[in-house]
């Protein structure tokens, strides 16, 4: 750097002697008349000898410059390498602590599962051991059983017998004696709480409800609504029966129409938007279609509201959804001219009040009642209402105690908690009651005899009974005219006859029978 300095400043002092020339006065003759001059850079003259010195000078300098240069790369280079050999050394002792510890955890392991084979062996051991005590012991109590029977002269069974002969002897009379003391006692007491509890269940149970007698029909404000009903070509009451799920009767009686269908709710809809579509006058398919889906709309929200009101009535709160909207059916479903959700309230009434007498279960009683029949709603479905119900509450996961008191409640099966009899007593005392329930007895007498009737017509049965109010059939074939496969048969041809010709409420059950006995006298 300092050989570049000196020539720079050896170069400016040379262009200043060189500009020293003197220069016009501006105004003057001479001035004006005289050109300007560019003038041009002229080299500087610089002596041989000192410029050689100067270029030695500045090539000792680089010379130095590059010695330092180098030095300071070598420095450099060694502080790197011992950098990165001080980190190889501690990656090393690392790794070595590493492969230690790995040592360590590998050793320990091995100590512990050479621990546990020893205890393997050891327990194998101890198991082989006590097997072979056990055999012992057993075979010592065998020789010491056989030594007692032959010094007592009886073997194990007759002693025991003997010792229980004596003992039922001995005790026998007092035993007797004490059984018909507790009988008497029960007796004596049994007849008088039982009229007072019932007594107070149904004070508990009474409600404001009369019973209702009612058919799904539809008056009409004159005889020419019914050809409009009917439409061309009978293109109106088509679409009413198809989108509504019910049959339409307009020749049973003079200015109205008869609804029939299994379904109440359909029937209810039905009704509901017939009379609407009277009132209203136009009655064409589209518009059918229409009020039909609207009133199904506003039915069941009025059933759901039902539903709540019920479960709330009886203390019931958080039930599913899908159920209270089942149990709100009700509202439109008849047993024999009793109406569900006041057949419902009642028994859970008096259900609950039984349960507070016995000191049972409450609300294992209560949501028995409570959905104790919710199986007589489900329509789409094969099956008997009771079998229905426990399937769906077993689909919303009810309690087990729940479900069999709804299971027990017809005696399908036998009882299995006190709560599900309370269940059962409380449905009869609200079903049995007088005016409770209506049937007309010449149709309840034609449905048995023709169930029964069906059952004899075939030539290898002996006898047939309608039991169970006409909710079973029990069929008893000849085995003498008749075998097995036949007895299968005859059940299905039996149950197709029945669903074909005649009208029942709810299923039947048909029950075939076959028994082959044999006697002989030995003389």
């Amino acid at each position: 750097m300092s050989f570049f300095r000196r020539l720079s400043g050896a170069l400016t002092q040379t262009g200043d002697k060189s500009q020293s020339k003197p220069v016009a006065k501006q105004g003057s003759p001479k001035a004006k008349l005289e050109k300007p001059v560019i003038q041009k850079p002229v080299a500087p003259k610089v002596d041989p000898a000192q410029q050689q010195a100067i270029i030695d000078t500045a090539v000792r300098e680089a010379q130095a410059r590059a010695r330092e240069i180098i030095v300071e790369a070598k420095a450099e280079a060694l502080s790197l390498r011992e950098t990165a050999e001080k980190e190889l050394r501690q990656m090393r002792d690392q790794m070595t602590q590493s492969e230690r510890s790995i040592d360590q955890k590998l050793a320990g392991i091995e100590a512990r599962l050479k621990t546990l084979d020893d205890r393997e062996r050891e327990l194998n051991k101890r198991r082989g051991d006590l097997d072979g005590r056990s055999q012992q012991l057993e075979d010592t109590r065998k020789n010491l059983l056989k030594k007692l029977e032959q010094v007592a002269g009886l073997t194990r069974e007759e002693a025991k017998t003997q010792i229980l002969d004596d003992l039922s002897k001995k005790l026998g009379r007092e035993m007797a004696e004490m059984v018909q003391e507790k009988v008497n006692q029960a007796k004596e007491e049994a007849d008088g709480k039982a009229q007072e509890i019932l007594v107070d269940a149904m004070k508990y149970g009474a409600t404001s409800y009369v019973s209702e007698y009612t058919v799904s029909i539809v008056n009409l404000p004159s005889e020419e609504v019914k050809g409009k009903i009917i439409g061309k070509d009978g293109r109106n009451i088509r679409s009413f029966e198809q989108t509504t799920g019910v049959d339409v009767d307009l020749d049973d009686q003079p200015g109205t129409v008869r609804l029939s269908c299994f379904d109440p709710v359909r029937r209810e809809v039905a009704r509901v938007s017939l009379e609407r579509l009277v009132k209203d006058g136009r009655i064409q398919p589209s518009r059918i279609e229409e009020v039909v889906h609207k009133v199904r709309e506003e039915i069941e929200k009025i059933m759901f509201e039902e539903g709540k009101k019920l479960c709330h009535a009886v203390g019931v709160f958080n039930m599913p959804h899908d159920i209270i909207a089942m149990l709100g059916r009700f509202k439109y479903r008849f047993s024999y001219g009793q109406n569900m959700i006041a057949h419902t309230l009642e028994e859970t009434k008096i259900g609950i009040a039984l349960a507070h007498e016995v000191k049972a279960n409450v609300d294992t009683v209560r949501l028995g009642c409570l959905l104790h029949d919710i199986g007589k709603v489900i329509t789409e479905e094969e099956g008997s209402h009771v079998e229905l119900g426990v399937e769906l509450l077993r689909k919303y996961r009810m309690p087990q105690a729940v479900i069999d008191c709804v299971e027990q409640h017809h005696e399908d099966k036998p009882f299995s908690s006190k709560e599900a009899v309370l269940v059962y007593v409380a449905d009869a005392i609200s079903g049995a009651r007088p005016g409770a329930r209506y049937e007309n007895y010449e149709e309840y007498v034609k449905r048995l005899t023709k169930l029964e009737e069906i059952a004899k017509s075939d030539e290898k049965v002996k006898e047939a009974y309608a039991i169970q109010a006409g909710r079973e059939i029990r069929v008893i074939v000849d085995p003498a005219h008749s075998n097995d496969e036949d007895v299968v048969l005859l059940s299905h041809t039996i149950k197709d006859r029945i669903k074909n010709e005649v009208t029942y409420p709810g299923t039947v059950t048909v029950t075939v029978i076959r028994e082959m006995r044999a006697v002989d006298i030995a003389k």
